[in-house]
């Protein structure tokens, strides 16, 4: 392996899970420390983003992605917590985030990677805003919020 195949992509996915219902998905996350989520994950070398969304939401919920697997044509850039910089690349101080939903009728069963997280729930997207740890989904589930209930 070369140099640049050890380090990850400084880009990644943000996949909103969310039901007609009005409820989102979060997952808990084990490592570095516990904390909310949506579905999240790195691109691969070579990867589209895409690709990486419905390959992380098949991993992390065991949803097979279809044509409700939808880009928001939104991203967002953010500073890389000092906790995973390790994994980048000397120097790479950023990352940039797609932004995709899926939508499903109601609140399903999610089959759990336990590796990467310890629990997952559906709560009402107006509460999932507070519960997530970064920004990006926070602004996510806030925008999505706000689509589905226009004030």
């Amino acid at each position: 392996m070369n140099t640049a195949e050890q380090y990850r992509r400084p880009e990644s996915v943000l996949i909103v899970v969310y039901a007609y219902t009005g409820d989102a998905l979060l997952l808990r996350r084990c490592k570095p420390w516990s904390f909310w989520q949506s579905v999240t994950g790195s691109l691969e070398r070579g990867e589209s983003h895409a690709a990486a969304a419905a390959r992380e939401l098949a991993e992390e919920t065991g949803i097979v992605a279809d044509e409700r697997l939808v880009y928001t044509g939104r991203q967002r850039e953010f500073e890389i917590d000092p906790r995973w910089r390790h994994r980048y690349a000397p120097g790479v101080t950023h990352n940039m985030e797609y932004e995709w939903h899926f939508c499903v009728d109601q609140p399903l069963e999610i089959c759990l990677d336990y590796e990467e997280h310890s629990a997952y729930c559906w709560m009402p997207v107006a509460e999932a805003v507070n519960a997530v740890w970064s920004w990006t989904n926070t602004a996510a589930l806030d925008e999505l919020r706000r689509d589905l209930y226009p004030s």
